[in-house]
């Protein structure tokens, strides 16, 4: 069972500490809020949305929308590691399979429908029925959940206790002090309106309704979304300015000259690095640039005739080129990765790096010879054009003339486009494909239960029994250097079994116009847009 968030580096595991909630009481402002002290701003974007229901969303365009139209049980402020309340005042352990959960009174959805418990209990259970392949929850619920050998998720009987309309409690069915982060997540435990979402199967994008700082007010796909104040919001995270507008760029370049041309306010995800050099030279916008751990990484599918061969796994990673590509398809913007894992977080080591030192053709020809396997070996490799950006194909290329310059692959590259990309490579539509990874929290776990316990949230058809054991322990305990050790442990294992290839780790970078603030506020590890830190002078 696949798990994504964790502990905090500090503090997370004391069991019976409640988690406070944040920032002023809930029965103060509501209303007053609804009015705004700014005026409306433009975000604009390139990223793409695959659903605002988040029973079918695991991706950066949807979370980004989701983190301001609903709310969660806990959440994680801006630039910080320690979790707190959110639609909940309390989520307390009293033991490590066991968690209670304390809904501040007089929550309401933005349509007035009142939030309690049963809408907690809904939310979870209705996307693991929807079992959507798209979605977060089938992959992050695994302490409340069961997954059949034909990988059909059910909710464990019992999982979710409803005692009253305040309080949600749930029963683990392993020890597990991290699963709170998993609630802090939308795509797995966003919560919805029992009355509005269907059971079982997803509500049109542009009927959802939430809980959170805003509302959706209108929102056509791949063009734009608009955002208004939800009145009855009375949490913390009040939002300052009446609207927000999104609007979707399908070209960097485009979405560069909107925020050049003043159509936009913030240009965020993703400008191409001759674009941000670009615009460091223009007086009339700001280049802001945070604490970043989006990385890219490329997959393995080991159910293929090439993707299941060791061999063929790691002489390509022997091959990998890393500075080349931070280099030739990024201008050095981007840092290369050794580890799945990001430079920063505790227990990180660069795996890749000791296994297979600098880029070595000859090494790699032993590899497969020892192997006997012949080549050169064909190899299907896939990207996606829009979803990450204009640079994902000169990385691309980069991968298909290295291993092509070794004389040991011949590669056939194909590009789709990111709602038919996402589904197709986990049927086995190449050997070898690239994906992207923004963090939930910043704990190592982020960048390991997620693509090493059962084939991983891409389903590539990788197994390691060991690999499941370690992740267990980490996840059940809160003994920080315990699970420190065993993160390079599992890193490890990663770079022998090479089930994917870590490629390089990057910055979030906005650019903003004149009289814009807060943005730097929201730049942070985590890549979560908070449009309610965010105002506009008028």
């Amino acid at each position: 069972m696949i798990r994504h968030k964790l502990l905090a580096a500090t503090g997370a595991g004391a069991l019976a500490v409640a988690l406070a909630a944040c920032g002023s009481s809930n029965s103060s402002g509501g209303n007053t809020a609804a009015t705004g002290t700014g005026v409306p701003w433009i975000l604009g974007t390139t990223d793409t949305v695959t659903a605002l229901d988040p029973a079918g969303s695991y991706d950066l365009g949807s979370s980004t929308m989701e983190y301001n139209l609903y709310q969660t049980l806990v959440t994680v402020p801006p630039n910080s590691t320690k979790i707190e309340g959110d639609a909940a005042k309390s989520c307390t352990y009293s033991d490590p399979k066991t968690l209670t959960c304390t809904l501040n009174p007089g929550e309401k959805f933005s349509n007035g429908d009142p939030l309690t418990s049963e809408d907690v209990k809904y939310s979870l259970d209705r996307a693991i029925k929807i079992q959507d392949a798209n979605g977060a929850a089938i992959y992050l619920l695994g302490s409340i959940t069961d997954t059949a050998k034909d990988g059909t998720v059910t909710m464990n009987k019992g999982a979710i206790e409803t005692p009253d309309p305040q309080t949600v409690v749930f029963h683990l069915d392993h020890p597990d002090t991290t699963f709170q982060y998993v609630l802090t997540y939308p795509g797995a435990a966003a919560i919805v309106d029992h009355k509005v979402f269907p059971a079982d199967k997803k509500l049109p994008d542009d009927q959802i309704i939430g809980s959170g700082p805003y509302k959706l007010a209108q929102y056509k796909a791949g063009q734009q979304g608009v955002l208004e104040l939800n009145s009855n919001y009375t949490g913390p995270n009040q939002g300052k300015a009446p609207q927000v507008f999104v609007k979707y760029y399908t070209e960097p370049s485009a979405l560069k000259l909107a925020v050049q041309n003043g159509e936009v306010d913030v240009a965020w995800r993703s400008l191409a690095p001759t674009d941000v050099a670009s615009l460091k030279k223009d007086s009339n916008v700001t280049v802001a640039t945070g604490k970043g751990a989006e990385i890219r990484y490329w997959v393995w599918y080991l159910k293929s005739a090439v993707g299941k061969q060791l061999a063929i796994r790691q002489a390509a990673a022997q091959i990998f080129d890393r500075t080349a590509i931070a280099s030739k398809a990024y201008d050095n913007t981007v840092d290369p990765l050794y580890s799945i894992v990001p430079p920063g977080y505790g227990g990180q080591k660069d795996s890749f790096k000791t296994a297979y030192g600098s880029p070595d053709v000859a090494k790699a020809k032993a590899i497969l010879q020892k192997a006997g396997i012949k080549t050169p070996i064909n190899i299907t490799v896939g990207w996606t054009p829009t979803h990450y950006g204009p640079s994902t194909e000169d990385e691309a290329n980069e991968v298909q003339r290295q291993l092509e310059a070794s004389g040991l692959f011949k590669v056939t590259l194909k590009s789709t486009e990111w709602d038919q990309y996402q589904t197709i490579y986990k049927q086995g539509a190449y050997d070898l494909y690239i994906l992207g990874w923004f963090p939930d929290y910043p704990d190592a776990d982020d960048y390991l239960s997620p693509f090493l316990v059962n084939g991983g949230f891409f389903q590539n058809g990788y197994s390691n029994p060991q690999a499941d054991k370690l992740v267990a322990e980490e996840q059940g305990t809160s003994d920080q250097a315990k699970r420190q050790q065993i993160f390079g442990q599992l890193q490890d294992i990663a770079a022998k079994d090479v089930p994917f290839i870590p490629s390089w780790v990057g910055q979030n970078t906005a650019v903003y116009g004149k009289g814009m603030s807060g943005v730097e506020s929201t730049l942070d590890p985590s890549f979560i847009f908070r449009f309610w830190l965010v105002t506009k002078n008028g």
